[in-house]
């Protein structure tokens, strides 16, 4: 297949998004598939919106010789229109809808009626999780082939026993938080904050991975907030892999308590170590966790139920011995990225030889040459 993949920026930015589209476009090329990738600026939402008016890319897109266009649905604003004059077959990728955030009822008006136009624009879709695909169908004017595919979280590999996870439970001192994500208001950073000023500071420290950039607003009033709480928490910032798996095979227990995740890799990622994993309800997360097994579920900004869970893994040892093998096992079971990325390209492969070939005759001739 010769595909093209839509996003903004680099292929490399660090999201869970982004390793999502990367672990599909090794698998392709791994598979013989060219993958071209079409990369359009960053900027604001308005600006985004401007790229359907643009002469240059539509002309672009319409000029390439593709069997089919993949989108990842991020930029939706930028395509929601233009798609339109595209003859190409087009697939999104949807990791979570703009408009499933949590914001004021008004905004999220103006984005679901921008999504609305581009989820109906396209021809097929990826979902990272049934609650994303749950999102997507509630906007379609009609049905539209799609499939589920799990994002994985087996990037790490950790060669950990099950004495490692025990022993490391049982060690003597704080709770040892580790927060992974980048620092935007959507992630909670500061309602893991606001819990931890309920809990006595020799009762935890915690490490904060994340990139600082993305909202500096918020990353500078996240470390004020830190810094009145006389505990001690550190802020990494964006590090490599391997540093990352040195801090989450250090720590207890993961806590990213989302206002809203379409799926959450970095929960998986955690177990992979035998973490335990603290999130919230809204979105996909509790398709990962199940509550007081392996993790917790909170209810989106609630910092006294995070406080008691926190303080009742530090007390409970056992508890939390428990959670993390129990933790571990879910890691065990859930497919791995080649079993995900396989499932998609089958999918994609599907719809070449059935729907999209009547839709795209350029598409199709091809296929009949090769």
């Amino acid at each position: 297949m010769h595909i093209g993949l839509i996003i903004y920026g680099r292929l490399d930015t660090i999201s869970g998004g982004y390793l999502y589209d990367r672990k599909l476009v090794e698998y392709l090329r791994g598979q013989g598939d060219i993958v071209e990738i079409i990369s359009l600026p960053w900027s604001h939402y308005g600006r985004h919106l401007t790229h359907n008016l643009s002469r240059h890319l539509s002309n672009q897109l319409r000029r390439a010789s593709l069997d089919l266009l993949l989108q990842d649905e991020l930029n939706h604003p930028s395509l929601f229109w233009l798609n339109r004059n595209l003859s190409i077959p087009r697939i999104s990728i949807v990791h979570h809808l703009r408009c499933s955030e949590a914001r004021a009822a008004w905004q999220n008006r103006f984005y679901r009626w921008i999504e609305m136009r581009y989820l109906n624009s396209v021809d097929g879709f990826i979902y990272n999780s049934q609650t994303t695909k749950t999102a997507v169908t509630q906007l379609l004017h009609a049905p539209q082939p799609g499939v589920v595919a799990y994002p994985a979280g087996n990037r790490f590999q950790p060669a950990i026993t099950p004495a490692t996870i025990a022993a490391r439970a049982q060690e003597n001192g704080p709770l040892r938080l580790i927060f992974v994500g980048n620092l935007i208001p959507r992630k909670g950073l500061h309602t893991l904050l606001t819990a931890l000023a309920r809990l006595p500071v020799e009762s935890w420290e915690l490490t904060v991975v994340g990139e600082t950039a993305v909202n500096p607003a918020y990353a500078r009033a996240i470390k004020r907030q830190a810094a009145q709480l006389n505990g001690q928490t550190r802020f990494l910032g964006a590090i490599a892999d391997d540093d990352l798996a040195q801090q989450l095979r250090r720590s207890h227990l993961l806590v990213v308590p989302s206002q809203y995740e379409g799926f959450g890799i970095v929960y998986l990622e955690a177990m992979s170590f035998g973490l335990p994993a603290i999130a919230a309800t809204a979105g996909a997360a509790h398709e990962i966790i199940r509550h007081e097994t392996d993790g917790f579920l909170i209810n989106p900004g609630d910092a006294p139920a995070l406080a008691a869970h926190i303080r009742a893994l530090h007390h409970n040892r056992a508890r939390l011995t428990e959670m993390g093998l129990a933790a571990r096992q879910r890691f065990l079971a859930h497919p791995g990225w080649n079993d995900s990325m396989a499932r998609i390209r089958q999918f994609l492969l599907a719809q070449l030889k059935t729907g999209f070939l009547i839709k795209n005759p350029v598409s199709q001739k091809r296929n009949h040459d090769d």
